[in-house]
């Protein structure tokens, strides 16, 4: 069946033949003469043709046919006679219902009038008439009007009745093609006409209110001239409840709210539980889809403007006539044993709700005095019917038709159906039932939204733990439904309803409740991350991420765990898996584990799995990597990532804690630290983390290696070299926390500092030393009063304190400590010494002096802080204030050198031995465990390496640039054959687990000696390079043990 286009078909040949049985039956009348009265015999046959298309398109659409009859017939009933042949084959060629028209012979309004009331279709009727151009709509109204006032029978009122309640809930549909083209078609008839252009004469328009407006003043208008003929108690129950709606949406409703879902669906079911009660109500046979759209029209009664005053006051005065007329009688009625119908219903409902929006009325609108008492009467008069109405309905027996409303609500996608979703996805009692299930299954698309989905796993955890007779088969197949509508939410959604799952459940997730209804989750999980691990790639990632989406609401913690161990584990693993763990923000969580408690849910997953698991550097590194991607996620495209961890958060859980010389991850803490501080570096988060005690920790920390070497060994978990670390986090925690001191107020500020102060008098001076640049302005240097006997200090910058261990003759001691906290301060501290260097006894002193404070110091330095000393000893030989004679223990003869240009080498590496000499005597051999000789060999190396470095330098730069006639050749193979001395002499002194380092350093001055040796083989006599062969085995004859005394033979034997 075709609908759309008007043209001639089958349908439309039974129609032409009802009209021509109809001519017929009125013979010699034509039917434009028909009258009411004429209608009973004559109609009968048009209405047969109707019932007989009706019935034949039933399997398709026969509403929309009967719509297309009506439209036509209409169309004939307003279409004006053809003047002239051109007028005819105008229309022929632009009139739609032209040839359709042609089929019908002329009628009038009677026909059409009493077809629709025949048809009962007042819904119809009212759709096509405000279909009509507002002029028209209003003159075609009129004339319905005046037909049923005109010999007015019971079904002319119920018809009128159920035309004015199809016109307060009609809501126009402007995507109807047959509605558009039927106003087309009414334009085009009445272009021109006096009549249709203005609206009759006897009502008054408002041009600012919506059309309905004067239509429902014309039906109240109608209903007082057919009063007399309302005659039954079901058409006066009708009356009175269509004018206490009209009155209520278009007069005293102020801004109506929509109800909530919930009533709404009450109200339905209160609706259709009335119908179902009531025989002789034209729905009550009707299929429950198609009571549940009308019922839908019934309750959703809206207004977007408000009747005229002139109007809402004839009505209110009408109103209170009919209520004084009839209310004896209707309440007889409705308190009588005869069931609930629909229109006694109506009646009730309508007068409470017209009451209270009365009473509201009352209380806001200002009135005169005598609107007022009228008004007050009425709301008085209304208020006693009421009372006096013993009819209460109940509806504690509307669960079953509640949950099936809901469910053809969702499955005809009907008016609110997104939120009838969510009260059926709450519902605990709608659960499981056979019609819930094959509605969730059906109506999938409608679930796919973040909170239905949560409210549905709700539903199911309450549901399955609390009613044991629910079969397992049911319970695992809704959650696989469940979850397919999870699967098909976007990245952004599936976050919503993981965090919703985290703060429900908790860590584990839907396993808490429905490990087994979720069978092979162990199995899922080893196949997805295997899969991972195998592909781990951007052009993966989604995938990835989808597929661990699935796991991580069933079990969070298991799923997490798992990903935090891969990527510490699995070699380069790191980022992807850090790629996918930031897919998901909601991990974000906390947990409520303890009172105050901020620990995230990731960060616990990580503390629990990989903290105190990691074995090895590759593991560290990665740690620290996945830590760094957490921070700052890389964004790959496609994919919206959010760190999942602050730095803050980091720095509190991760480094705070652990900030002890005797914890064990102290070190990596520290490496922690450092990166957190670099990946943060664009904005100031310390302020969380309260600067001014972190600084005070890490200055504890730095405290606690001034007594290293006297902690037993199980208390130095942080080596020196961890130190320096120590030392460049507090510098650069300084200049962050300086940079933004304008986030203080100048009093916190100055409080702040002030606390720090006090609170480093507890420490070694030194670390407050070190906080130098930081107090600057506020607070003096405090310094032993030793260091001003040996230095110029302006007393405005610094100040002196009694430390104790700082007696007399300790001023050279102070200075050195103060040298060695940062090249910067070394330098200032040289430019205040004071020491004559005309003074041979005084520079002798200074020298003695200086040995004495370096074998004390050296120890305890890290390596950062011994290349500062290193540097200064340097500096102290350049300026002449240290005085270190040659040795002439290691020299078989003298040779005729100038060694002057390696001066300061040869200086050096005997300084290092004379303090090595030092520690190792009787007075001082004591003083350190076999880990500080480790150290102290270490340092020496270090510094021997970079003695190396310079002399391969001076001897590489030439003659040309020392102004010498000749290469330095001899004088750096004498420089090589000192320092290996010197390196085995120390090695001699030490004890031999700490060697090694040493006697690998002496294979590497062997090695620059040949180099140069093997380069210059013009260098020197035979007989000379035999001698220097036997001497410098005679100095390694006495090295142990055995094969590294071998080793050094064969390597000397090899020049």
């Amino acid at each position: 069946m075709d609908l759309g286009p008007l043209n001639i078909c089958e349908e439309m040949t039974i129609l032409h033949g009802g009209f021509l049985l109809a001519e017929q039956l009125f013979r010699p009348k034509a039917l434009a003469q028909l009258t009411k009265s004429d209608w009973e015999h004559v109609g009968r046959p048009i209405v047969e043709a109707l019932r007989e298309i009706s019935l034949a398109t039933a399997h398709s659409q026969p509403f929309a046919w009967k719509k297309k009859a009506l439209i036509i017939i209409w169309a004939k009933v307003l279409q004006p006679s053809p003047v002239t042949p051109s007028d005819t084959e105008t229309r022929w060629q632009e009139d739609v219902f032209f040839s359709v028209g042609n089929m019908i012979p002329t009628i009038n309004h009677t026909v059409l009038f009493e077809l629709l009331k025949s048809l009962e279709a007042s819904g119809l009727f009212i759709q096509l008439l405000m279909a009509l151009p507002t002029a028209v709509c209003r003159t075609e109204l009129e004339r319905f009007l005046e037909h049923m006032t005109i010999d007015t029978s019971s079904k002319d009122v119920a018809f009128f009745l159920d035309v004015w309640w199809e016109m307060m809930k009609h809501k126009g549909n402007p995507q109807d093609p047959l509605l558009s083209q039927f106003r087309v078609m009414a334009h085009k008839y009445l272009p021109s006409s006096d009549e249709f252009s203005h609206p009759p004469k006897r009502f008054k328009s408002d041009p600012d209110v919506c059309p309905a407006m004067p239509l429902l003043a014309m039906l109240l208008n109608g209903l007082k001239k057919i009063q007399k003929r309302i005659l039954s108690v079901g058409m006066k129950c009708c009356a009175l409840a269509n004018l206490a709606d009209m009155l209520t949406v278009f007069a005293l409703e102020d801004d109506p709210q929509e109800v909530s879902a919930t009533m709404y669906l009450d109200k339905l079911a209160t609706v259709i539980s009335v119908w179902n009660s009531d025989t002789q109500n034209p729905y009550h046979k009707q299929a429950l889809v198609e009571k549940v759209k009308e019922a839908e029209r019934d309750v959703s009664l809206t207004s977007l403007a408000k009747l005229p005053s002139e109007t809402i006051f004839a009505g209110f005065e009408f109103l209170h006539s009919l209520l004084r007329e009839w209310g004896e009688e209707l309440q007889a009625m409705l308190n009588s044993s005869q069931g609930m119908n629909y229109d006694s219903y109506r009646l009730c409902n309508s007068l409470t709700s017209f009451s209270q929006n009365l009473k509201l009325y009352l209380d806001s609108t200002s009135l005169s005095k005598e609107e007022r008492q009228m008004v007050s009467e009425l709301a008085e008069c209304v208020k006693d019917f009421l009372r006096k109405t013993s009819r209460v309905l109940n509806n504690k027996n509307f669960d079953n038709i509640t949950a099936s409303i809901a469910m053809a609500i969702i499955e005809q996608k009907m008016d609110r159906h997104l939120e009838v979703c969510y009260i059926f996805a709450s519902e605990k009692k709608w659960a499981f039932s056979d019609k819930w299930i094959a509605c969730l299954a059906n109506n999938r698309s409608l679930f796919r939204d973040p909170d239905l989905v949560l409210r549905l796993l709700e539903t199911v955890m309450e549901v399955s733990t609390t009613d044991k007779a629910i079969p397992q088969s049911q319970i695992k197949q809704v959650i696989s439904l469940i979850l397919e509508c999870y699967a098909d939410l976007s990245l952004p959604d599936k976050n919503k309803v993981l965090s919703g799952v985290l703060h429900c459940w908790g860590r584990k997730g839907l396993t808490e409740r429905l490990l087994a209804y979720l069978e092979g989750f162990q199995e899922d999980l080893n196949t997805t991350f295997n899969k991972l691990t195998q592909s781990a790639s951007e052009q993966g990632l989604a995938k990835a991420v989808a597929s661990v989406a699935r796991l991580v609401i069933l079990h969070p913690e298991v799923t997490v765990k798992k990903m935090c161990s891969m990527a510490v584990i699995n070699l380069g693993t790191h980022r992807f898996l850090a790629q996918i763990l930031t897919a998901f923000p909601a991990l974000r969580f906390t947990e409520e584990q303890e009172l105050n408690s901020s620990t995230t849910f990731l960060v616990s997953c990580l503390k629990e799995t990989v903290w105190t698991a990691i074995s090895t550097p590759r593991e560290e590194k990665q740690f620290l990597e996945l830590l760094s991607c957490l921070m700052s996620p890389v964004k790959p495209q496609g994919i919206p990532v959010a760190a999942l961890l602050e730095p803050d958060e980091v720095l509190k859980e991760f480094v705070l804690p652990f900030l002890m010389l005797d914890v064990e991850v102290a070190e990596l803490s520290l490496k922690i630290f450092i990166q957190t501080l670099e990946v943060s570096a664009e904005e100031y988060w310390l302020q969380a983390c309260s600067p001014f005690p972190l600084l005070f920790s890490l200055c504890q920390l730095l405290d606690s290696f001034s007594k290293y070497w006297q902690l037993p060994q199980e208390k130095r978990c942080l080596s020196l070299d961890g130190k320096d670390q120590v030392i460049r986090i507090l510098e650069r925690l300084c200049e962050i926390v300086l940079a933004n001191a304008e986030t203080f107020s100048p009093d916190t500020w100055i409080k702040s500092l002030s606390w720090l102060h006090r609170k480093l008098e507890q420490l070694d001076w030194t670390v407050g030393l070190r906080l130098k640049n930081f107090f600057e302005g506020h607070f003096k240097c405090e310094v032993p009063a030793t260091l001003f006997e040996i230095c110029k200090l302006s007393e405005a910058e610094w100040t002196s304190q009694a430390h104790p261990g700082y007696g007399p003759g300790t001023g050279l001691l102070a200075w050195m400590e103060c040298c060695y906290i940062s090249s910067s301060l070394a330098e200032q501290m040289l430019s205040l010494l004071v020491v004559d260097v005309g003074n041979p006894e005084e520079v002798r002193l200074f020298s003695k002096g200086f040995l004495v404070a370096l074998v004390q110091v050296m120890p305890w330095c890290s390596p950062q802080e011994w290349q500062c000393l290193h540097q200064l000893i340097r500096r102290l030989l350049e300026k002449q204030f240290l005085h270190v004679p040659y040795s002439l223990e290691y020299i078989q003869f003298i040779p005729l050198l100038n060694l002057k240009p390696f001066a300061q080498e040869l200086q050096l590496s005997i300084l290092f031995l004379r303090a090595f000499q030092f520690l190792c005597s009787q007075s001082c051999q004591n003083w350190l465990p076999m880990e500080g000789w480790s150290h102290v060999v270490k340092l020496f190396c270090s510094s021997l390496t970079n003695l190396l470095d310079s002399v391969r330098l001076i001897q590489s730069v030439g003659p040309w640039a020392q102004g010498q006639d000749q290469d330095l050749t001899q004088e750096t193979l004498f420089v090589y054959s000192q320092m290996f001395c010197h390196v085995l002499h120390i090695m001699a002194m030490l004890p031999q687990g700490v060697c090694e380092p040493l006697y690998v350093l002496a294979l590497e001055v062997l090695t620059c000696y040949e180099t140069v040796s093997k380069t210059n083989p013009s260098v020197g006599s035979l007989l000379q390079k035999v001698n220097e062969q036997c001497f410098l085995k005679s100095i390694a004859e006495n090295i142990n043990p055995e094969e590294w005394r071998q080793t050094l033979l064969q390597k000397i034997s090899n020049f």
